[in-house]
């Protein structure tokens, strides 16, 4: 065989060898072990997020990791009732349940469109009840604990932006009827009684359409002055 024949020859094998060797070092690199254990969470809730089309499936990603954790465990106890979810974290340690929340916690994956804005009547509820609340009915502000963007509050307070309608519209409900509980005093449980059937749907709707803020990230402080005792919040440091 010709001298030239060998050199080529070699020269492919050296190629396909450099090659296979980046595509291993490129996938050691990128290789998420913690992703690849959390597969059955991103089924439902996406690697990249859900849309807010997706109906009944929330946002987790970026929300503070201590209202995940809480969350996690009301599933555990029952206090949330989702028969996927109840029978995913049936079995796992609290120290394991804090690492998937810290995991989703430190995800910022892009958010998806708002959904179409509501009529206007509806609109102009749903925003008095957001920003302002209602205080004939006793109804407190939603940005008064979830922060005037509406992004969370540090450490166990969830953002409300970029999640679907028919979602919020389902965990209100479940507060009013009592298929969802959170730490007592269950601050929410209280709020949701004084809403009526419209008020649900307008603060849903006013949500679900809002714009994305600049910055998604919980805000990092606790509200000084909360309206009510919430149990799953911590009270500030004096």
């Amino acid at each position: 065989m010709p001298a030239t024949r060998f050199f080529l020859i070699g020269a492919l094998l050296g190629g396909l060898i450099c090659l296979t060797t980046s595509a291993v070092a490129h996938d050691a690199a990128h290789h998420d072990p913690m992703a690849e254990r959390l597969e059955a969470c991103t089924a439902c809730h996406e690697s990249q997020g859900v849309e807010l089309e997706d109906g009944y499936v929330p946002r987790i990603h970026g929300k503070p990791a201590g209202y995940l954790y809480n969350q996690l465990v009301n599933y555990q106890d029952y206090r949330r009732r989702n028969r996927s979810m109840n029978h995913m974290v049936a079995h796992l340690s609290h120290e394991y349940l804090y690492e998937i929340a810290d995991y989703f916690a430190d995800q910022h994956a892009p958010y998806p469109a708002p959904a179409a804005a509501p009529q206007p009547a509806l609109a102009e509820r749903g925003e008095q009840l957001v920003r302002e609340g209602d205080e004939q009915a006793g109804v407190p502000a939603c940005a008064a604990c979830h922060g005037e963007h509406l992004t969370g509050v540090q450490p166990n307070t969830p953002g409300l932006i970029g999640l679907p309608r028919q979602y919020i519209m389902a965990q209100l409900g479940a507060w009013q009827v009592g298929t969802r509980h959170a730490a007592a005093p269950d601050c929410m449980a209280k709020i949701t009684q004084r809403l009526n059937g419209r008020d649900v749907e307008a603060v849903a709707a006013w949500l679900a359409a809002q714009p994305i803020p600049e910055d998604t990230r919980p805000v990092a402080n606790a509200v000084v002055d909360p309206p009510l005792e919430c149990g799953s919040v911590p009270a500030p440091e004096s």
